[in-house]
């Protein structure tokens, strides 16, 4: 049984009913009622309440059109009344792409909360880490938070898991353009490293040579995936980075082989120290 299944099965009747009183939401996408036959359902939110990144729309179509191509159902949305308990229980993944700013208030996150709890899964992409600062459990979800960045700029991507789908398909090194984040802590000791930076590759890195830039964990009974990549509207073009961020959601709503303990072993126990 699915996390969805199972989150569906264990609403009470009364949950049900308030979900069918939801107001339609503005969706780009199909949604899984539309496509009984996915393997998984995905909701992409990208609402903003500071700086809007103008490849959120590149970034919401190219995420449509890889899930049907792979067999997710996806339905987009920059509305925060989707974040019920009845509303979400019916997604595997949330998709927050390049959110940024206080985009939910105490009620969504509890029921946001609730759903991780339940086994939903999460898929943070570049400014979601600039998202939600006085809400530790999202800062814990996504890993760490935003602190600055360098002019957009080319560097190499070292890429530490050769084994999880969203890191498989990349060579060792990975060159690309981006705008490339500094976090405020290094969740290397409670994540699992996906991929990191060569801070000797660019300018403008500030984390001592440890730099994680994408990465995955278990969190309070769901899955959360990570990555920094994702600035431009071009990413959306790029077919690595869309394997990548494909292989990134496919984890988080639990249909992927891969594993995600901590260190560098994706099969490692949580809380195992890393290996550098």
């Amino acid at each position: 049984m699915t996390p969805r299944a199972r989150r569906l099965a264990g609403l009470a009747a009364g949950t049900a009913l308030c979900a069918a009183a939801l107001p339609a939401l503005p969706a780009h996408g199909a949604g899984l009622a539309q496509e009984d036959d996915a393997e998984a359902s995905v909701l992409v939110f990208s609402a903003t309440a500071g700086f809007r990144h103008d490849s959120i729309e590149a970034g919401v179509a190219a995420i449509e059109e890889a899930g049907e191509a792979s067999g997710l159902a996806v339905t987009a949305t920059e509305d925060a009344g989707a974040f019920t308990a009845g509303n979400l229980a019916q997604y595997d993944a949330v998709v927050f792409l390049s959110t940024t700013g206080d985009v939910l208030n105490d009620d969504q996150q509890a029921a946001f909360e609730q759903y991780i709890a339940q086994g939903g899964g999460y898929a943070g992409v570049h400014a979601a880490a600039d998202t939600e600062y006085d809400w530790p459990f999202y800062g814990e979800l996504v890993g760490a938070y935003f602190a600055s960045h360098p002019e957009i700029q080319t560097a190499t991507v070292v890429v530490e898991d050769h084994e999880h789908e969203a890191t498989a398909h990349l060579p060792d090194a990975w060159e690309r353009m981006d705008e490339w984040y500094n976090y405020r802590s290094n969740p290397r000791d409670s994540v699992h490293v996906l991929a990191s930076l060569d801070e000797e590759s660019y300018s403008g890195g500030t984390m001592n040579g440890d730099h994680p830039i994408a990465w995955c964990q278990e969190y309070e009974g769901g899955r959360s995936f990570y990555t920094g990549l994702g600035h431009t509207a071009e990413s959306f073009a790029d077919e690595d980075f869309l394997a990548h961020l494909l292989g990134g959601i496919r984890y988080a709503a639990g249909v992927s082989e891969s594993g995600c303990g901590t260190g560098t072993d994706p099969g490692a126990e949580p809380g195992s120290r890393p290996a550098h």
